[in-house]
């Protein structure tokens, strides 16, 4: 964390940030309650806090995103955003309706190293990680610029966040945490390519979130075409993993698998699969992949996905299809990021 960054410090470091001041300990409170509850986006909204203080935070700048694009579905009224950091860099986040709540898909890098041949996020590799304050900002303007409450959020927007650890961790406990906007742990969806040794060490934190695994093959062989990471870890490690938390955690493993048309969406494909998961605890959640110019990936046909759907539940196994959102704006992930950096490229 940088340790000008107000935004990313826990009630904890904004007390003992009071201390250093000499200012009185539950002014920290007061301080927090507006940058994550009142979401306030500068010291002269603080209208609690003495001038004098509030000149002395003056040196701690507080992270805000600024807005550059917003597009709403007319299908389904998905929002997809694209903000400004302030080094300049632009980052992509998306709203979506449900029934049951707002949920908002948020992005925890800017760029991706991990590489996935079907990602648009992966072009053109990392820039940098994301601050925790960064992240949470996303869901803070959203909820700002939109007016509603946010129930749910999803980080698997661009990056993977276990590649930024212990950002990501400073984030939940901000997010979840009393005194802000206290989303419940069960809300919260973490998405990984399966880093194993982070993925161990998240299931020892024992916290309550959803992890999701982007599967996307039913074997290694499969899985390294698609996936670079799958050299460094097999499947074997990677499944081990999930059961060990879920052991540690209670919690029912999701499992991504993007259906490419030829590559792996066919009965014996979902037969092996079905082999691999069958003794753990867990829901498969099939995406028809979103072909991207720069690949040859085709998505699976309407029928190939049903099947492969009916084919892992004769097996045991808990399945449902995503259900497209946003896909008139540039909905998937990076496409909307992307497609800015090349306009603004073509301007200069």
């Amino acid at each position: 964390m940088d340790g000008k960054d107000i935004k990313s410090m826990t009630i904890e470091e904004l007390t003992e940030l009071m201390a250093a001041l000499k200012e009185k300990p539950f002014r920290a409170k007061q301080l927090y309650g507006w940058l994550h509850e009142h979401l306030a986006v500068s010291y002269d909204e603080m209208t609690n806090l003495p001038k004098t203080l509030r000149e002395k935070l003056s040196v701690y700048p507080i992270r805000a995103l600024t807005p550059v694009d917003v597009r709403i579905s007319k299908i389904d009224g998905t929002r997809k955003y694209l903000f400004r950091l302030p080094d300049g860099n632009v980052i992509e986040s998306v709203l979506m309706k449900y029934k049951h709540g707002n949920s908002v898909c948020i992005s925890s890098q800017v760029g991706c190293r991990m590489g996935c041949r079907f990602c648009a996020s992966a072009i053109g590799g990392l820039t940098r990680n994301l601050l925790a304050s960064e992240m949470l900002d996303q869901i803070y303007r959203i909820q700002t610029l939109s007016g509603e409450r946010v129930s749910n959020v999803v980080v698997m927007g661009t990056g993977e966040p276990l590649d930024n650890y212990e950002n990501l961790l400073r984030f939940i406990k901000i997010l979840t945490g009393e005194g802000g906007l206290h989303i419940s742990q069960r809300n919260i969806t973490v998405s990984t390519c399966g880093l194993v040794p982070r993925m161990r060490e998240l299931a020892g934190e024992k916290l309550q979130i959803t992890l999701a695994l982007s599967l996307h093959a039913p074997n290694d062989e499969k899985r390294q075409e698609l996936m670079p990471i799958a050299k460094k870890y097999s499947m074997e490690e990677i499944l081990s993993a999930c059961r060990d938390y879920f052991q540690e955690t209670g919690r029912r493993i999701t499992f991504e698998y993007s259906l490419v048309a030829g590559v792996n969406d066919s009965g014996e494909d979902a037969a092996q699969l079905a082999e691999k998961l069958k003794n753990i605890n867990c829901h498969v959640n099939l995406i028809p992949v979103n072909p991207i110019k720069e690949r040859s990936y085709r998505r699976s046909e309407r029928l190939a996905v049903e099947n492969f759907k009916i084919k892992l539940e004769k097996y045991g196994i808990n399945v449902t299809i995503r259900r497209e959102m946003g896909s008139d704006i540039d909905g998937a992930c990076g496409q909307l990021r992307k497609s800015y950096m090349e306009k603004t490229e073509s301007e200069k």
